[in-house]
């Protein structure tokens, strides 16, 4: 069973899967590890990071200078493929004009889906980030706990291997003894905001990370991941073997030939593959799910984009991890006369709740770090440390005007440099706007690498004013319905911003800088768009009131029983931590529910 074409369906699974990134990854791997026939059906191409990402190249390599195109939105470095804020052929559309009130929706239509594009920043949702109505009297509860996924954080973590250390925070939980790999050391410029970082009582510490920083334990891991499964054991430790550890050369966005960091296709299909139990289906558009006159679910209608045919997958269960708001589209693209609004949309809450990182960022030039003797500060591919929320005492008090928190992830040092790398040096002080000759050379020596910018991303309660719907009109090169989004910010998410803006730069004048540019009085102009932090969730929440929710505890659709949802969808709420480790935490918990149904014979 291996990567297919069209004409190579099987006549039935027992599962198919519409996505291939972290949650249809991880999905699969749980089934076909269990022996469970499954097909995953992928919009994008074949992506190999083995032998396709410019991991090694310089920038002086890139075409064209690096810049973004249209295949490749975030420049030739980046090993996103057939992705971007815009893809010809698959329009969405905004209701509203005004920026503020648009929403900005990433694809990734490549094989391992976004696992192949993100900063691997992998921490855990917190007690109080499932509880928001009971902790702050807003938003909804989740119909889980901490404790119901903790398990699974384990289990994600050792088997795509997380730098880390456990720092006994508040809301931000410490992983299981022997689960993290060892951190890296931190580096000049996070040391140096480690210390300064002190006069504001904010905790700079190592960050987790989906980074390998030694040869993962193929002995012992499979067995704990497996147990009494001699086969799903001898399957990981091979693939856990073909790993190599970080050797700190270059960004993660490019994409990770040597496998030290998670992706899907590393860590996740490549076992899957070699159990024999799974088909991949790539360049297959998902149009419906396909219902039955007894209101199940039969399978997939998909584009099979290569010939422009139109196919049908049969399966004994759906699995929508196609990312939160594509299985949305799908939902709400699968009517039939037992579901008129789109299926599993008795509630009529298919598309609503969407939420997204609260995010502001400031930067500056820090004179302490001006001259450094050269030296490589690459690291792990991104930031080893980060600054997470520890005022939990004021939300109690409910002073600070916003539930939640957010995190400040940063970057400082001498990374490997860019074209774009001296942007700005011409404004520094006593440079008169103009440099050339041997001031630029001797400048860009001085400058290079003494600038520190602080990013947030916080929480997002949901609101009304926040979901997608079906365009009356518009189409996509398929003819498939695309969505319109409605975006509104409550004055939850202003206020964080402000706060964010105001911490963010009296933690950089700390360290000795002058902010640039000013905090603006308009907060608007501050606040990212929603979407562009790429971390939108909801359109299909779990609770536990099928008049309230789309789906259970275990991201099962309330109205047809064999629809699982393993992405973002079911998440009623953005927590101020980053959400793909929870998305695997909670595909795997589903697809061990998915299993023992099957057993059963419920589904």
């Amino acid at each position: 069973m291996p990567v297919i074409t069209h004409d190579k369906l099987q006549e039935n699974y027992d599962v198919i899967i519409v996505g291939s990134g972290a949650g249809g990854g991880q999905t699969a791997y749980t089934l076909t590890m269990e022996g469970v026939k499954v097909l995953v059906l992928e919009a994008g191409r074949s992506f190999d990071p083995a032998t396709e990402v410019a991991m090694f190249q310089l920038p002086s390599q890139a075409p064209l200078r690096g810049v973004p195109t249209p295949d490749k939105q975030y420049g030739f470095h980046d090993c996103s493929i057939n992705s971007g804020w815009e893809i010809p052929g698959e329009p969405y559309t905004n209701a509203h004009p005004e920026p503020a009130n648009q929403f900005r929706w990433w694809r990734q239509r490549m094989m391992g889906g976004r696992t192949n594009h993100w900063g691997r920043i992998t921490l855990r949702n917190g007690p109080y980030d499932f509880k928001p109505r009971t902790r702050f009297g807003a938003g909804f509860d989740w119909p889980i706990s901490y404790k119901d996924v903790a398990p699974y954080y384990d289990k994600v973590e050792m088997l795509i291997g997380v730098f880390g250390t456990n720092e006994g925070l508040e809301n931000s939980p410490d992983s299981s003894p022997g689960v993290l790999q060892p951190a890296p050391k931190l580096r000049v410029g996070e040391l140096y905001a480690q210390k300064h970082g002190k006069k504001l009582n904010a905790r700079v510490t190592s960050i987790h990370r989906a980074v390998l920083t030694q040869v993962q334990d193929a002995e012992a891991i499979p067995a704990k991941l497996h147990p009494h499964n001699a086969t799903a054991q001898r399957i990981l430790a091979e693939h856990m073997r073909l790993r190599a550890p970080c050797f700190w050369a270059t960004d993660c966005h490019r994409g990770c030939s040597i496998r030290a960091n998670y992706d899907s296709q590393t860590v996740h299909l490549r076992p899957a593959l070699a159990t024999g139990n799974l088909d991949i289906l790539p360049n297959a558009m998902a149009r419906e799910v396909t219902i039955n006159k007894q209101g199940r679910a039969t399978g997939i209608a998909f584009i099979d984009k290569t010939s422009g045919r139109e196919g049908h997958a049969k399966g004994r269960v759906v699995v929508l991890a196609a990312s939160s708001q594509e299985s949305v589209r799908l939902l709400l693209n699968s009517k039939s006369n037992a579901f008129p609004q789109g299926l599993a949309n008795s509630s009529g809450k298919v598309g609503k709740y969407i939420t997204d990182s609260v995010s502001t960022s400031l930067s500056a030039h820090i004179p302490a770090f001006e001259g450094m003797p050269i030296h490589n500060e690459d690291g792990a591919g991104g930031p080893h440390a980060y600054v997470p929320w520890t005022l939990h005492d004021q939300n109690r008090e409910g002073g600070l005007g916003f539930p939640g928190g957010y995190h400040l992830e940063f970057t400082t040092g001498r990374q490997m440099p860019s074209l774009t790398t001296l942007n700005g040096i011409d404004t520094f002080e006593g440079n008169g706007g103009v440099l050339f000759g041997k001031k630029l050379k001797e400048d860009a020596r001085r400058y290079y690498g003494s600038r520190v910018g602080f990013g947030a991303q916080g929480t997002m309660l949901p609101n009304d004013g926040s979901f997608c719907e079906l365009d009356p009109t518009v189409r996509d090169q398929w003819g498939i319905p695309v969505l319109r989004f409605h975006w509104k910010w409550s004055d939850f998410e202003l206020n964080q911003a402000r706060h964010q803006q105001k911490h963010i730069g009296e933690l950089l004048e700390a360290m000795g800088g002058k902010v640039s540019p000013k905090t603006d009085a308009d907060v608007l102009k501050s606040l990212k768009p929603g979407g562009t932090v790429i971390h939108e969730v909801g359109g299909a929440i779990m609770g536990d009131d099928p008049a309230k929710s789309v789906t259970n505890l275990w991201s099962q659709t309330w109205d047809v029983k064999n629809v699982f949802l393993a992405d973002g969808a079911p998440f009623a709420s953005t927590a101020d931590k980053n959400p793909t480790l929870t998305i695997m935490a909670l595909a795997w918990r589903m697809a061990d529910h998915l299993m023992d149904e099957l057993k059963k014979g419920n589904i």
